[in-house]
């Protein structure tokens, strides 16, 4: 419901947007093996593909030859919020139940449904309305952008929750989260927030540039580069997650499944066995269930068992067992010849921005800091 007259980019770069996306929607389909995220994707893309095709026909005025898809795209907006959303806990592990899944997409019918009588006018009063700005239909156009700012903040922001919220139960979980690589993630979610950016300063011109330069980036970095292909985040939340492994101090969570002051203790006891003999912290891929497998225990009974004792979740637990074991090596005569990285792998980290955040947590000190106030020189 609204005409544009307006400089743009070259038409062939609006083209290959809609070429782009679905050709990416159809390359994420022939996957052999696919899990929900990926139709999720697919669909989001091809829909996004749908939508720059409607900018291309009113940009061009070429729905002047087919006025009876005018109104079609109007509530085309309000979908890349859910779908965003969506995707993004599907990836996680926490997809919704199918008439959730409807309730996010019900404003995109119940516009469709109040436009009914639009539809239905004859084709020539269709293109008169969007010639004139929206005629008698301006106030309903005006109510739409408002929802579809609305729309585009809200599920901006619900996206962010979500990843924030795996990311604490995967601590639960992992004594390193570096390699379950969520950037692809946040791409999506930064790309989406420009966008709605734009729709905020009504520019339809700058709204569907951004969104050609945005499916055209997500593909590339999607596909190319941190690969929407393979199922690394998704298989790290099938792993055995654990309901009550996520709060440092025991609570109400564990009035139905506390274990037993005896049986905590006796676990306890072999798992700083494990640590202080066998040093198991050294391995960088440690997770809980590998190490309730070696203590022949459930993973949640274990979590219990750190949560209330140590006080620490699981990562926070191991991470500090490391940054000990750090400590102690890095303080013998005969490791100054060797590099502060080095030994940090030698302690467990898998990286150094891993072993450097950790260290400034426990230590409330840079590594170099904590070594200069021991009178050890190290690179």
């Amino acid at each position: 419901m609204h005409h544009l007259v307006l400089q743009s980019l070259p038409p062939v770069f609006y083209l290959a947007g809609i070429f782009i996306a679905c050709f990416s929607s159809f390359l994420i389909l022939g996957k052999a093996k696919k899990i929900m995220a990926d139709y999720v994707l697919a669909i989001w893309f091809m829909i996004i593909g749908i939508h720059l095709i409607f900018f291309m026909l009113l940009w061009s005025e070429t729905y002047l030859k087919f006025p009876y898809l005018l109104g079609i795209e109007i509530p085309f907006p309000l979908i890349h919020g859910p779908m965003l959303y969506l995707y993004v806990l599907c990836l996680t592990g926490s997809a919704p139940k199918r008439h959730i899944w409807l309730f996010h997409i019900a404003p995109v019918f119940s516009i469709y449904l109040i436009l009914i009588n639009f539809f239905l006018l004859p084709s020539q009063d269709k293109i008169n309305i969007y010639q004139q700005g929206g005629g008698a239909y301006k106030m309903l156009r005006i109510y739409i952008k408002v929802l579809i700012v609305i729309s585009g903040i809200v599920y901006v922001g619900m996206s962010i929750s979500a990843i924030r919220k795996y990311r604490n139960k995967i601590s639960g979980l992992y004594s390193n989260t570096e390699k379950i690589n969520l950037n692809w993630v946040y791409y999506l979610i930064a790309g989406i927030a420009l966008i709605w950016f734009a729709v905020i300063l009504k520019n339809d011109l700058l709204i569907f540039s951004l969104v050609t330069v945005f499916i055209i980036v997500a593909a590339y970095f999607g596909i190319s580069r941190v690969g929407i292909l393979d199922h690394q985040i998704q298989e790290s939340a099938e792993v055995t997650e654990d309901p009550i492994g996520t709060s440092p101090l025991p609570n109400s969570k564990y009035e139905k499944n506390f274990a037993g002051e005896e049986t905590i203790q006796n676990i306890h006891t072999r798992l700083v066995a494990l640590m202080d003999v066998d040093k198991i912290y050294k391995n960088p891929e440690l997770n809980l269930n590998s190490v309730a497998k070696l203590l022949d225990v459930h993973p949640n009974t274990l979590s219990q068992t750190i949560n209330s004792i140590e006080n620490k979740n699981f990562y926070d637990f191991i991470n500090s067992r490391r940054i000990e074991e750090f400590k102690r090596i890095a303080l013998l005569s005969g490791n100054a010849k060797y590099t502060i990285l080095s030994l940090a792998l030698e302690s467990g980290f898998n990286s150094k921005t891993s072993f450097n955040r950790n260290f400034k947590k426990f230590m409330h000190s840079s590594p170099r800091e904590f070594l200069k106030s021991h009178k050890v020189d190290m690179e």
